[in-house]
């Protein structure tokens, strides 16, 4: 079977019970994503949630992380930076195997938890098109996660 685009569980949460991303009606854009493991937010903290997971693609493929609609008003959490840009080229990536982390702020002023298992954000595939003359697509290669390209 051919593999065009998906998720998986990184090696290092294979036994703690992470589950795959699925869409939740059948228009449904975005695949719910859940967080790996219980997480607190101090007031106007920024905490990379881990997801235990990873996401295969195409070359010219990208994942996109977004809110989930309900999130900031009713658990006062947002992206930080209003969408995640996960490239394809990040999957098994020699840092951290592609593992994907939601990188969030608690916009109350009251300490928020969110809890293993809980649905954090949403996740689309969209096909990316190259500029005329772009040079450095097949220069570069990642190694890393946040803030590994140069």
């Amino acid at each position: 079977m051919i593999k065009n685009r998906g998720f998986e569980v990184v090696k290092k949460c294979e036994n703690h019970e992470i589950n795959l991303p699925k869409r939740m009606t059948k228009n449904a854009a975005g695949y719910d994503i859940e967080a790996a493991e219980d997480t607190h937010f101090a007031p106007g903290e920024i905490v990379l949630v881990p997801t235990g997971l990873k996401s295969y693609m195409q070359d010219d493929e990208v994942l996109y992380l977004y809110n989930r609609s309900s999130f900031p008003k009713k658990r006062g959490l947002i992206l930080l930076n209003a969408v995640g840009v996960i490239d394809a080229d990040y999957y098994n990536n020699s840092d951290n195997e592609g593992h994907i982390f939601v990188q969030m702020k608690n916009i109350f002023e009251d300490e928020v938890k969110i809890g293993k298992g809980e649905r954090i954000a949403q996740a689309v595939f969209a096909k990316i098109l190259l500029a005329d003359g772009d040079e450095n697509a097949e220069k570069n290669s990642r190694n890393g996660g946040f803030g590994s390209t140069k």
